[in-house]
């Protein structure tokens, strides 16, 4: 059976790696981000410009589109990503996806490893503290390549103003092109911070059992050699 202070630790892992798939699973369910653009309007009847705005709201899957007077008109709509995305903005949007599924499943993998250290001592190297490193450490890679390239693809791709583009339609000049990132996209980094928290929990009791084993060791390795000859 583990010592008090080993269920402790992985106890403590564990529970830092459940928190963080709770985390990115409700992120990967919220808004990522906002687009929002200035509208200008000319109607050739009456030569007056007519100012509005544009925004798109998207997530992973889907998010929905509102225009204010853009380019005549107020129109919402809800609509799905991947109905909407095309080329390179599409296949990013897969590859964020499928990096943060492989996070979840390291953090699943995290979790097993800890919860099996926390009730018994397994002799397999990569059952022990070496699997958990591994798992967390694989998350905390991929779930940081998915944060990246969301937001390169979202401010270079610009795809949400594409999208305004469409359903205003080309009787409109666009302008004051902002993107703002939601709740979604920065849930990613607690995620990282509890995945690196449960490699610390279990780095430092073995650290601290490695530290108590080379104190043991001590008295033998500084005994006189006469006295060990006996």
């Amino acid at each position: 059976m583990p010592t008090l202070k080993k269920t402790l630790h992985f106890a403590g892992s564990e529970l830092c790696c459940a928190g963080a798939v709770a985390l990115l699973g409700y992120g990967m369910s919220e808004n990522w981000s906002t687009t929002t653009v200035k509208c200008i309007s000319s109607n050739s009847t009456t030569s007056v410009n007519t100012t509005g705005s544009g925004m798109v709201t998207i997530g992973l899957f889907d998010g929905s589109i509102v225009l204010d007077q853009c380019p005549f008109f107020d129109f919402s709509k809800s609509i799905t990503v991947f109905g909407e995305l095309t080329g390179t903005p599409l296949i990013l949007q897969y590859v964020v996806i499928a990096l943060l599924a492989l996070s979840l499943i390291g953090s699943a993998g995290s979790i097993l490893i800890a919860l099996y250290n926390s009730i018994s001592n397994p002799y397999t190297t990569y059952m022990g503290p070496i699997g958990l490193y591994a798992c967390s450490g694989f998350s905390v890679t991929t779930s940081l390549l998915g944060f990246i390239i969301y937001v390169s693809s979202v401010h270079l791709d610009a795809f949400g103003t594409t999208m305004i583009k469409k359903y205003a339609g080309h009787a409109a000049t666009f302008s004051d092109f902002k993107v703002d990132m939601q709740v979604g996209f920065f849930l990613v980094l607690p995620y990282i911070a509890l995945n690196l928290l449960a490699i610390l929990l279990v780095f430092l009791y073995v650290h601290a059992a490695y530290t108590r084993q080379r104190e043991q060791q001590k008295p033998t390795e500084d005994a006189p050699k006469e006295i060990m000859m006996y």
